[in-house]
């Protein structure tokens, strides 16, 4: 090996096929130790800093941490707040209560304008937020005791027998199901009769009124707020609410023809104003099945609005697919489905309502 120019070594130093050995045998090198990989940290300034609490194991836990986190920003979050906000269970988001009781006729002689539902939600978004809230339903179809879980049946103690056969309100008063603070008086189908039967009666027109004020002044003096549920026309039951009533609420569709009749609509509130009830005025306008997708809408909203001024409410209630399934439940839409777009704004609507009387 030395003659092909290798270096010399002896024996004792040489390694395998002639390779240098080592001075001084040392340990055999073991594996490379590689250092752990750092991910960099994407957590936000202020979390990167402080602890992160623990994360909750069970479902249900996180379900609750959810609810709790107000700055959720995901659509389900958002939907669980609102759904919250809407049934209030913990009594924390309570309306103001009227600083007197307030009557409130829902009218308006065109029909399919929103009336029996938005007399229904507004009356379940009050009760749900701290008022005690009667409604009466006067339309013979009987949606609004439909809408509110009330039985209705033919032969069930209705409106009918308070008007023609002068029994008490308190004796056909139901309580909702769903909500206590809510009470119904329900119509049957036997008040279809009721506009030829009341013709030929004494104070034919302020027999709902007499009746009102007796439930008031006794079983019912805890009552807040009553809305009375008219049918499409402007008949005797109708007049009988607006006699018995200090405020007008008219829904109002966004569509063309609902403004052709609110002209005729309000020469009647002027005349029983006039002649019956000195006290009656239009207090509050809602604008309903508002489509932000068609410029028409936003036309007769505007038109509303100029013309009206501030008795429009801020809110108008939108087109929605659950304010049309809830009544197929025996249920208002916000006790249906909390956290739906229709839900959210009546009680909105219902917030309006509230707060513009507290201050009367």
């Amino acid at each position: 090996m030395t003659d092909l120019g290798w270096p010399h070594t002896t024996p004792d130093s040489a390694g395998p096929l002639g390779w240098p050995g080592r001075d001084k045998p040392g340990p055999v090198p073991g594996p490379v130790p590689v250092p752990e990989p750092s991910l960099p940290d994407y957590r936000p300034v202020d979390l990167a800093t402080d602890p992160l609490p623990p994360a909750p194991s069970e479902p249900v836990d996180r379900i609750r941490q959810a609810l709790r986190d107000e700055s959720a920003d995901t659509p389900i979050g958002q939907a669980a707040a609102a759904a919250v906000r809407v049934m209030n269970p913990s009594g924390s988001h309570d309306f103001p209560k009227p600083a007197r009781r307030r009557i409130l006729t829902v009218a308006n002689q065109k029909g399919g304008v929103g009336k029996t539902t938005s007399t229904v939600n507004l009356a379940a978004a009050l009760a749900l937020h701290g008022a005690t809230v009667l409604v009466i339903d006067l339309d013979p179809q009987g949606n609004a005791s439909t809408g509110l879980g009330a039985p209705h049946s033919s032969g069930t103690p209705s409106i009918y027998e308070v008007l023609l056969d002068n029994v008490p309100i308190a004796d056909v008063v139901q309580t909702s199901p769903d909500i206590p603070s809510l009470r119904t008086v329900p119509a049957t189908i036997d008040l279809a009769g009721a506009e030829i039967e009341l013709v030929s009666v004494v104070a034919r027109e302020s027999r709902l009124q007499r009746a009102i004020a007796a439930y008031v002044d006794g079983p019912g003096s805890d009552v807040d707020f009553v809305l009375v549920d008219c049918p499409p026309s402007l008949g005797l039951l109708t007049l009988n609410a607006m006699v018995a009533t200090e405020e007008v609420l008219i829904p109002i569709q966004c569509e063309y023809y609902a403004l052709e009749g609110l002209g005729q609509l309000l020469k009647t509130i002027e005349l029983v104003k006039a002649n019956l009830n000195p006290r009656l005025a239009v207090s509050t306008i809602l604008l309903t099945m508002y489509d932000a997708r068609t410029r028409l809408a936003d036309q007769v909203a505007a038109e509303v609005r100029s013309h009206f001024g501030d008795t429009v409410l801020t809110t108008m209630i939108p087109r929605s697919v659950r304010v049309s399934e809830a009544p197929g439940y025996g249920q208002s839409v916000v006790t249906y489905d909390p956290g739906s777009r229709g839900s959210v704004a009546y009680l909105e609507a219902a917030r309006e309502i509230a707060v513009r009387g507290a201050s009367i």
